[in-house]
């Protein structure tokens, strides 16, 4: 019977067990299919209620800056650091060694220019002149904070919750929670904007210590996106689907007495993924199926803009497709990290993501996705009014900018505040607990009930901490 699979005495149940337990499994395959499509195999395979809450959005779009954008050069203007440039942080101010070491370095004035947006008022620099056509849409938190001070420790904070590595990444998590709606597509994905490797490589998007059917995939940047996707020459689709059979086969006797190995089950569902994804993955990733309009506004027309603006046009393609978590890395290998020549950097930086981050939105938007896909905008932090090696800016944790659209947020709004140089989160504090529980909560996920039992131990992306900002929502 279909409702001894949920009985209480057996709150657990491997997908082996499952297929095994109806009708020699031929039944249970099809099962499986449909509880898949409907969101309920997760609950079979975790044995949690997913989603908890009600849903706000199906899916996220994390654009990550890495190495961390200038918070009062972009989104959070300081008339006071102008005023005060060249001088020492006034006193009063906890003296703070930063990242590099440097003490009482003087203050760097910012050159941008700045105006209201929108009919919310927000204000933007001129570094972001199509994202400020967005703003409505846009709520911009000023007032986030972390605790990691390097990039090591920043990066693997935002995407995983803990500056220490071996924990689940926030699309883990995700993936984990609500399961997928696409069978023939990954339900985390990942894209970097050039060959550069990401601080912390994979780590920022593995599975951690849950099984590692939860980790992202990553696409390649530029060119073709996923390899080996079309068949070898020469093999029908028949051959390889026959090949593909007797290697999960053989696959299947060797996991059988080692069911604990979760990167063997991993791998052996990568192999059933790959083959659905040789025949629905290709459509999905090509572009030449979008106008030439479409391609515009995203940028692609422009050697500058194309690359980051294909990432963002795939990822709407993904996201329309059932696929949860998609993270866009943008200056892969810390190249917003402006210790010395800020002007040059971010100049370089904002004109390369700047336009296909707006054509993403507007997209989203003119096609009705905004509203269940939520958009998030930052880095691992920012920078400090200090200078550093007399045109630069370094790490400042202690407060910066990220701002969210779509999914459930209240555009037009301003959340929290800085201070008057805009080094520390002095209003409103949001930590990156809070940015994952909300993130989560949007979701349909409740943070404080969304665990994974390891070593004896319940964890939670948000540990024991994080609250919900409710005032971010509509």
């Amino acid at each position: 019977m279909l409702s001894d699979l949920f009985s209480p005495c057996c709150p657990y149940l491997s997908r082996r067990d499952m297929l095994m337990s109806a009708g020699t499994g031929f039944g249970a395959l099809a099962l499986s299919s449909l509880l898949s499509e409907q969101n309920v195999l997760a609950d079979v395979l975790g044995g949690i209620p997913r989603p908890q809450l009600r849903p706000r959005a199906k899916s996220v779009i994390f654009l990550f800056m890495e190495g961390g954008p200038s918070q009062m050069d972009t989104f959070d203007p300081k008339p006071k650091l102008n005023e005060l440039a060249g001088q020492p942080l006034p006193p009063g101010y906890k003296k703070v060694v930063t990242a590099m070491g440097e003490i009482n370095s003087p203050l760097l004035a910012s050159k941008r220019q700045w105006k209201q947006y929108g009919e919310s008022g927000t204000w933007v620099s001129d570094w972001l002149p199509y994202t400020a056509q967005c703003v409505d849409d846009i709520a911009v938190i000023r007032s986030c904070w972390t605790n990691g001070i390097n990039h090591s420790g920043g990066v693997c904070q935002m995407n995983t919750g803990t500056p220490l590595a071996g924990r689940p990444s926030l699309g883990a998590w995700v993936s984990y929670g609500l399961g997928t709606e696409n069978q023939n597509l990954p339900g985390f994905v990942v894209m970097t904007d050039s060959t550069s490797q990401v601080t912390n490589g994979a780590r920022n998007w593995s599975a951690g210590f849950m099984p590692a059917a939860y980790q992202g995939t990553q696409l390649n940047p530029g060119g073709e996106p996923i390899e080996n996707l079309n068949n070898p020459k020469g093999i029908s689709s028949s051959r390889q689907s026959d090949k593909l059979r007797l290697l999960n086969q053989l696959n299947q006797m060797h996991l059988e007495p080692r069911a604990f190995q979760t990167e063997l089950e991993a791998r052996i569902r990568s192999y059933e993924l790959a083959f659905r994804m040789q025949a629905h993955a290709p459509e999905a990733i090509d572009l030449s199926e979008e106008t030439a309009a479409t391609q515009q506004l995203y940028g692609m027309d422009d050697k500058k803009t194309e690359v980051y603006g294909r990432n963002c046009l795939l990822a709407r393609r993904l996201v329309e497709r059932g696929v949860r978590f998609v993270q866009l890395y943008h200056g892969a290998g810390s190249r917003w990290d402006a210790h010395s020549g800020i002007e040059r950097n971010h100049s370089e930086n904002c004109e390369k993501m700047d336009r296909p981050v707006a054509g993403l939105l507007q997209d989203l938007k003119q096609r009705g996705l905004l509203d269940e896909t939520l958009v998030v905008w930052g880095g691992e932090f920012g920078r400090t009014p200090m200078s550093e090696k007399g045109d630069g800016r370094d790490h400042n944790p202690t407060g910066f900018t990220m701002w969210m659209a779509g999914g459930g947020v209240q555009g037009g709004q301003t959340i929290g505040a800085t201070d008057d140089l805009g080094f520390h989160a002095v209003e409103d504090r949001l930590h990156v607990h809070d940015l994952h529980a909300t993130i989560l909560h949007l979701l349909g996920l409740d943070h404080e009930r969304l665990t994974f039992r390891y070593s004896g131990r319940d964890f939670r992306l948000t540990d024991v901490h994080g609250r919900v900002v409710r005032e971010i929502m509509i």
